[in-house]
């Protein structure tokens, strides 16, 4: 009897050991799949931004397009058309979560954060705003992926 306790106390031993490798081995899969799972987010969220960067340059020509369409050209089909495809393109990246930094010439403080300034007055004031903006920023899903170029003064 001493001996089928001492065995079963052998095998309950290895129940528990094996039990707790299992409860391990699960935790330690669960692990492995959450960071799978967000490392695969980081990815297609990385290719995203990647992707909207190389678009941005065609999004600033039609925009430079739009406006600086010449008088004579108002009502031309043509223009039109690039007109509908500048619409056409700022629903497609908003769809996308591209958002244009606001600026507001003369109002809007200068954030280093959002703003590149390649130029700045020599006024003299206390705050440091946005004069012009030469090139829009903008951000993803919140995050800037391009600042905007500014010239900067003092009010």
């Amino acid at each position: 009897m001493v001996a089928k306790n001492k065995k079963q106390i052998e095998l309950e031993q290895q129940v528990g050991e094996l039990t707790q490798d299992l409860q391990r081995t699960r935790a330690d899969f669960e692990n492995f799949r959450k960071r799978s799972d967000e490392e695969k987010l980081r990815f297609q969220s990385l290719g995203r931004e990647q992707a909207v960067l190389k678009l941005l340059p065609i999004l600033d020509t039609i925009e430079r397009a739009v406006a600086h369409l010449p008088e004579e050209l108002q009502g031309n089909k043509w223009a039109e058309g690039v007109v509908s495809l500048s619409k056409n393109n700022e629903k497609l990246y908003a769809d996308l979560g591209l958002e244009r930094i606001a600026i507001v010439p003369g109002e809007t403080e200068f954030n280093p954060d959002l703003h590149n300034a390649i130029s700045a007055d020599e006024s003299e004031g206390e705050r440091e705003v946005v004069a012009e903006e030469l090139q829009a920023g903008y951000k993803l899903s919140g995050n800037v992926i391009r600042e905007s170029l500014v010239k900067v003064t003092r009010i």
